[in-house]
C-alpha cells in the first residue's frame, strides 16, 4: 500500500488542498493500493475561505507516507518559524517524495528540507524563503531536486502532482491523472 499525506493547517489556501486531494485520489482509478489522507494538528482546520475541514490523521504520521504534500496559505507564515510544530515531522527525502505549493515552501525551508537546494514559491513569499537561506527561482512554476519539489501558482499543482505521481508510480499513471483534468480539446486520446 502506497500513501500520500496532504498537510493542512488553519488558514490554508483552499484550492491547494482540494486540487491536490482530487488529483491524488484519481490515482486510485489506476492503483487500488493507494491511500490519501488529510493531516494536521487538530481534528478540524479552517481554510482561508472559511471551510472547516476534518483531518484524517496527525502531522506526526507524515513520516509514514510515501508522498507528503504541504499546502500554502496565510497560515504558513507562523508555522515555518514554530519549532514545536516543525519538530513533529520526521521526514526523509531519501525514501519520501516531499513537495509544497506556494508558501508551503516556507515550511519545507523551516524543516531544513530545502537546505542547499533551489526552490520556488509564490512571489509574496520570495523574501521570507530567501531569509531562510534558500536560493529562490523566481521565474519557474516548478523546481524539483530528486524527491523534493516546490511549485508556485495554484494551478501549478497539476504539474507538481504529475511529477510526484511519475516518481511514485510511472509516466503512464501521471499522464492518466493529468489527462483527466485537461480542458476539452487539450487531452490526449489513448
Amino acid at each position: 500500500m502506497k500513501s500520500a499525506s496532504i498537510v493542512a493547517f488553519d488558514n490554508f489556501t483552499d484550492i491547494d488542498v482540494f486540487l491536490a486531494w482530487d488529483l491524488l485520489n484519481r490515482v486510485k482509478e489506476k492503483h487500488n493500493d493507494f491511500e490519501v489522507k488529510l493531516i494536521g494538528t487538530a481534528e478540524y482546520h479552517t481554510s482561508a475561505c472559511g471551510i472547516e475541514l476534518k483531518m484524517q490523521g496527525k502531522i506526526g504520521t507524515a513520516q509514514n507516507a510515501d508522498l507528503v504534500f504541504f499546502a500554502s496559505g496565510p497560515g504558513t507564515r507562523k508555522l515555518y518559524k514554530d519549532k514545536e510544530y516543525l519538530n513533529q515531522f520526521n521526514l526523509n527525502s531519501e525514501r519520501q517524495i516531499i513537495c509544497s505549493m506556494c508558501s508551503g515552501a516556507l515550511i519545507l525551508g523551516g524543516l531544513g528540507v530545502l537546505n542547499g537546494l533551489t526552490a520556488t514559491t509564490y512571489p509574496t513569499a520570495f523574501n521570507e524563503l530567501k531569509e531562510l537561506g534558500i536560493s529562490v527561482v523566481e521565474d519557474s512554476h516548478l523546481v524539483t531536486h530528486n524527491n523534493i519539489g516546490t511549485a508556485a501558482g495554484c494551478l501549478a499543482a497539476v504539474d507538481l502532482i504529475s511529477w510526484a505521481i511519475k516518481k511514485l508510480y510511472n509516466e503512464n499513471t501521471s499522464e492518466y491523472i493529468v489527462n483527466s483534468v485537461r480542458p476539452v480539446g487539450q487531452y490526449k486520446i489513448e
